[in-house]
Order: structure tokens, then sequence, then C-alpha cells
């Protein structure tokens, strides 16, 4: 799978210029990890069947919708 994790360079300037060279690159390499890994877990992802008698499944859709929106 490839996709472009990478920040633009517009935006890796400004982080260079707000925060210095060294500390923008990390971040912006961060950034770029954390972007790799949650598409990772939601390639991964597989539907949990609750099996607790009486536990609501509704319980846990906030948690669900918020990975889904992607508005974290």
């Amino acid at each position: 799978m490839s996709s472009n994790h990478g920040l633009s360079y517009s935006a890796r300037k400004a982080l260079s210029v707000h925060v210095g060279e060294s500390a923008g690159n990390e971040i912006a390499n961060l950034i770029q990890r954390m972007a790799a890994q949650i598409d990772e877990l939601k390639r991964s992802k597989v539907n949990v069947t609750p099996v607790v008698p009486g536990m609501a499944r509704d319980s846990y859709d906030h948690v669900s919708a918020a990975v889904d929106s992607e508005s974290f």
C-alpha cells in the first residue's frame, strides 16, 4: 500500500521556521510514522462482538464513530 504520509514542503518549512530545523524534522517524521500506524490500524481493524451479559452494544459506538470519522 503506497500512500503519501509526508507533510507538504510548506508545512515542513513552517515547522522549521517556528521550532527550528532539527525539531521541525523530528515532528514531521513523528507525524509521518503516526499516520502510517493509523492506516495500518484501520486496515487491520476487526469488529468485536460483546460477550458480557447485559452489556449494551451501543456503549462503544462513540469510540467507533470517532475512529471512523478521523476527527480526533
